[in-house]
C-alpha cells in the first residue's frame, strides 16, 4: 500500500545581483514583522488579552498603510503572512508545552529564510521564478524532483557560509513501504565507536570535527584579532563558518547513509533515548558527543522508518544496559567508562557496547509484546513509548 509523503528536495542556487538584493530586503522584512508581531502578542499577553493569527494579519495590513513601515509593501506579501503563521505555530507549540517561548529574531544570529506558497511563484519546465522576479532562478539541480512533481511551497534560505538555498515541498509517490522483513537490531551509541550493532558490528566514529580542527582553530584565531564591524571580521567570519559548514555536510552526508541502510535492512529498531542535552553540560566530552551528533541520528532514523513502514522503539533512558549481563541478566553495580570489556560472575565475557545493544534489543522487543510503559518517552513514529524497565537483580 503506497503512502503521501511530501519531501523536501534542497538546492544550491546562484542568485543575480538583482535577485539577491530583492532576497534580503525580503528576509529583513520577515523578520521585522515576525518580532513585532511578537511583541504584539507579548504586551497582550501582559494584559491578559488573547492575539490570535487573524489579529497579527490585522496589524500587517495597518502596518503597511505607514509611512514609517511602508517598505513592506515593496516585497512579496506572502512570506509577511508566513511569518505570521509561523509564530502562531510558536505560540501552539508553546501552550502544549513542547516548546518555549518564541524568541525574537537577531539580525546576525537568526536563520535568513522566506517561504513562498503556490501563489507567490512560478514552476514550469524545471524553471523557478519567484513573486517580485522577472528572471528564474539559477538553481543546481543536483538531483532530479519526483516525476510530475508540484511543489507546494518553496523556501529560500541564505546558510552563515553565505550559500543561497531553496527547498522544494511537494509529493513523493516514489516513497513506499518497504517488504516486511522478520530482523530487529538493537543500537548502542557511543564515542569510540559511534554505532554498535546487536550482532556485533561496530561503525567506527568518523570525528569529522576532529578532521578540521586546525584550519578551524586557526580561522578562529584570525576571527578574534579584527576589529569589530570592519570588513575584515566579515570575511574572516565568513571563513569561519564555510569550515563549519563543511563539517556539517559531511556528517550529514555519513548518518543519512548510515540511517538508509538500517531502515532498508531492518524491520525494528531499537535505540536508546539519550538526553543530549544534558550530555553536553559535561566540558570534557561535549565537543565529542556534539560531533556524533545522536539527535539528528534518531531523527533521520524515525522519520525514514515512518515512510517505509519500520518500527523505532525508544528504551528509557535509566535502562541499564551496559551493567546488565544479556546472558543470565545479572546487574552489576558499577561499570565505570574505562571498562570496555568485563567478565560476568556466569563466566560470560562481554564487550561493553555490544552487551549493551543486545539489552537494548531486548528490552525493546519486551515492549512491542507488552506494549508502552507508564513512564512515556518522546513519541516514535507509530506512537509508541518506551517503559522505563527495571530488570531484576539476581544473586550469582
Amino acid at each position: 500500500m503506497s503512502t503521501h509523503v511530501k519531501r523536501a528536495f534542497k538546492y544550491r542556487f546562484c542568485p543575480t545581483d538583482a535577485q539577491a538584493a530583492e532576497l534580503s530586503r525580503t528576509f529583513g522584512c520577515v523578520r521585522k514583522v515576525y518580532n513585532m508581531a511578537l511583541a504584539a502578542r507579548t504586551q497582550a499577553w501582559a494584559r491578559q488579552e488573547r492575539v490570535t493569527y487573524n489579529a497579527t494579519s490585522a496589524m500587517l495590513t495597518a502596518w503597511k498603510k505607514t509611512g514609517e513601515l511602508a517598505y513592506l509593501n515593496e516585497v512579496s506579501s506572502v512570506p509577511l503572512q508566513q511569518a505570521l503563521r509561523h509564530l502562531q505555530a510558536a505560540f501552539t507549540h508553546f501552550f502544549g508545552k513542547r516548546a518555549k517561548y518564541p524568541r525574537f529574531k537577531s539580525r546576525k544570529k537568526s536563520r535568513k529564510s522566506a517561504e513562498y506558497t503556490s501563489s507567490a511563484f512560478r514552476f514550469r519546465d524545471g524553471a523557478l521564478t519567484l513573486a517580485k522576479m522577472t528572471e528564474p532562478l539559477a538553481v543546481v539541480w543536483s538531483r532530479p524532483l519526483p516525476e510530475g512533481a508540484k511543489p507546494s511551497t518553496v523556501t529560500v534560505s541564505q546558510d552563515s557560509a553565505g550559500r543561497w538555498l531553496v527547498s522544494l515541498l511537494c509529493d513523493d509517490p516514489g516513497v513506499k513501504p518497504l517488504p516486511a522483513r522478520g530482523n530487529a537490531v538493537g543500537i548502542d551509541a557511543g564515542l569510540d565507536h559511534l554505532l554498535t550493532f546487536s550482532t556485533g558490528e561496530k561503525i567506527t566514529n568518523p570525528r569529522h570535527e576532529r578532521r578540521d580542527r586546525a584550519a578551524l582553530a586557526k580561522a578562529q584565531r584570525r576571527l578574534a584579532k579584527k576589529e569589530k564591524g570592519s570588513a575584515n571580521r566579515a570575511r574572516a567570519r565568513l571563513k569561519v563558518a564555510k569550515i563549519h559548514a563543511r563539517i556539517a555536510d559531511r556528517r550529514r552526508d555519513s548518518l543519512h547513509k548510515i540511517t538508509t541502510r538500517l531502515v532498508r535492512e531492518n524491520q525494528t529498531i531499537v535505540i536508546e533515548d539519550l538526553t543530549v542535552r544534558n550530555m553536553v553540560k559535561n566540558h570534557r566530552l561535549a565537543r565529542a558527543i556534539s560531533d556524533a551528533a545522536w539527535s539528528e541520528f534518531r531523527s533521520m532514523l524515525e522519520y525514514k522508518a515512518q515512510w517505509y513502514g519500520r518500527e523505532v522503539i525508544a528504551v528509557d533512558r535509566w535502562f541499564p544496559s551496559s551493567r546488565l549481563c544479556s546472558a543470565c541478566n545479572t546487574l552489576q553495580d558499577k561499570m565505570p567508562l574505562n571498562v570496555r570489556t568485563w567478565t560476568c560472575d556466569c563466566g560470560t565475557t562481554h564487550d561493553r557496547d555490544v552487551n549493551a545493544a543486545n539489552n537494548l534489543l531486548a528490552a525493546g522487543l519486551a515492549v512491542t509484546v507488552c506494549g508502552a510503559g507508564v513512564r512515556p518517552q518522546r513519541s516514535t513514529p507509530d506512537r509508541r513509548s518506551a517503559t522505563k524497565q527495571k530488570p531484576s537483580r539476581r544473586e550469582p
